[in-house]
């Protein structure tokens, strides 16, 4: 695992760090491909240059962030934002559903819109 990611999970208390280490672990082995670092003081993983998925500890819980994840049509995903992204929150490893995180992340694999030029685009997303 990336040292900064490592470092960020190790920050947190030992149930999130439970869920970080689970959701990293899975998101590298069904996304190895993807280059990952801390972006924005959170983990991130990126597909030639563009995020796809990552995690922040926040107030409801951990959660899980894919930034094109509203195209997935995913009920357990929730809109996040003005743009594409969704979310799940998470307060204990139980609840994350490696089946349907496998799914999700092949689906941010196949299903992207163009993050990395959104300010060069003044705003605007274009699919991928």
């Amino acid at each position: 695992m990336n040292k900064e990611i490592q470092a960020y999970n190790n920050s947190l208390e030992e149930g999130d760090q439970e869920i970080c280490n689970l959701l990293a672990q899975e998101i590298n082995k069904h996304l190895p491909e993807a280059e990952n670092k801390v972006w924005h003081a959170h983990p991130v993983w990126f597909l030639d240059g563009n995020p796809v998925v990552g995690y922040s500890k926040r107030k409801k819980g951990l959660c899980l962030l894919f930034w094109s994840g509203q195209s997935f049509e995913e009920e357990g995903l929730q809109p996040e934002g003005k743009f594409k992204a969704a979310e799940i929150f998470f307060t204990e490893a139980g609840q994350v559903k490696k089946k349907d995180l496998k799914r999700w992340l092949g689906k941010a694999r196949e299903i992207q819109w163009d993050y990395k030029n959104i300010v060069k685009r003044r705003g605007k997303l274009e699919r991928l």
